[in-house]
């Protein structure tokens, strides 16, 4: 699918609010930057002009937020995978597994392979559960690998570390923020399905929705072989005044071993905790983060927490792709609610036709 097929494809979905190319603002945001930082600026007040500058901040980029959520334990280089059962379902094959996500952690979670020898692309689907993204329970629209699967991809699904969300289980190796962990997790998931024999490791992306929109941000933005990602209103920047775009709360970026904040909105009595309250101190903010993508390409799937106003903080990404020469790879449809919704759905799918097949 060329460029042109794919933004006649949003149109026709009716997603034309925003233009029928997804990778331009509507014409009210184009020149919009809001009082974002632009990430190509260097903490000295230099700004990065060449492709070889770029490098050199995007290193000062992650050195910063390495040290402010902490190290990963290493990623592994073949992570162990059991085959807990196999069936056939529909045209595909679907094995329960047993994944080894850190040295000294294991999680269920599901492998699902279309027929035939491949090389297939795949895309890592990280949720609450994982049998949510396999479309066996009552949650509608948010079964991304089963609806990937059935477009011949290799889909890789798992749940929440340790099972609650909110309460994550950390590897004893790890000595980083629970969000980061997920980014580590992200990228053994990755070591795992280039391990498969049918899997072309060059065209692996991953998705999510909300907390798993989350999870797939930092995947794919601390994990670079990660070849695109879609990120399901997860909330791409900081916003205090969201109730879900909460990275303060200790199960994302707030862990301190000091204190525990009550969950909710930030306020004197739960102020700003851990690494989050670091992060704000400082004046970081998530564009930095999401810049680590560029070249890559990635989708917002945009809902109530992802309007089209965000595109003040996603233009400052444009510019860091266009430093390098692209002008396609940073993307968003917008939905007005939370929940997903087949036009939605339809728009991520069609990305990773676009980005991963041949």
């Amino acid at each position: 699918m060329n460029f042109f097929t794919l933004a006649c494809f949003f149109l026709g979905l009716g997603l034309s609010a925003q233009g029928a190319d997804p990778t331009q603002p509507p014409a009210e945001w184009a020149a919009e930057l809001g009082s974002y930082r632009s990430p190509l600026s260097f903490k000295d007040g230099r700004q990065a002009s060449t492709p070889e500058q770029w490098q050199q901040r995007r290193a000062e980029i992650l050195a910063d937020w390495q040290r402010i959520m902490g190290r990963w334990p290493a990623v592994l280089p073949h992570p162990k995978m059991e085959v807990l059962s196999t069936t056939t379902r529909e045209d595909f094959t679907q094995q329960h597994i047993r994944l080894q996500v850190a040295p000294d952690q294991m999680t269920e979670g599901y492998l699902l392979r279309p027929q035939g020898p491949g090389p297939f692309p795949a895309v890592f689907v990280p949720y609450y559960d994982p049998e949510t993204s396999i479309g066996l329970t009552n949650k509608p629209l948010r079964d991304f690998a089963l609806q990937l699967t059935r477009r011949g991809f290799v889909t890789l699904a798992i749940g929440s570390p340790g099972g609650d969300a909110r309460k994550p289980v950390l590897s004893a190796e790890a000595k980083c923020q629970p969000l980061s962990y997920l980014g580590y997790i992200a990228a053994n998931a990755w070591q795992a399905l280039a391990d498969q024999p049918e899997v072309d490791a060059a065209r692996i992306g991953l998705v999510g929705h909300s907390y798993g929109g989350k999870w797939a941000m930092f995947g794919a933005c601390l994990w670079d072989k990660y070849a695109c990602a879609v990120w399901s209103d997860p909330g791409i920047v900081f916003d205090e005044t969201r109730l879900s775009i909460n990275y303060q709360e200790p199960w994302y970026l707030g862990l301190d071993p000091a204190r525990t904040r009550k969950p909710g909105l930030i306020t004197t009595e739960s102020p700003r905790t851990g690494a989050y309250q670091t992060l704000i101190a400082e004046g970081h903010e998530l564009i930095e983060l999401q810049a680590l993508m560029a070249p890559r390409p990635f989708l917002v799937s945009g809902g109530a927490e992802d309007p089209p106003k965000r595109w003040a903080a996603l233009n400052h990404l444009r510019a860091v792709n266009q430093l390098l020469g692209h002008r396609d790879r940073v993307a968003m449809t917008n939905r007005e609610k939370h929940d997903p919704n087949p036009e939605s759905n339809a728009a991520i799918y069609a990305f990773f036709e676009r980005w991963l097949k041949k």
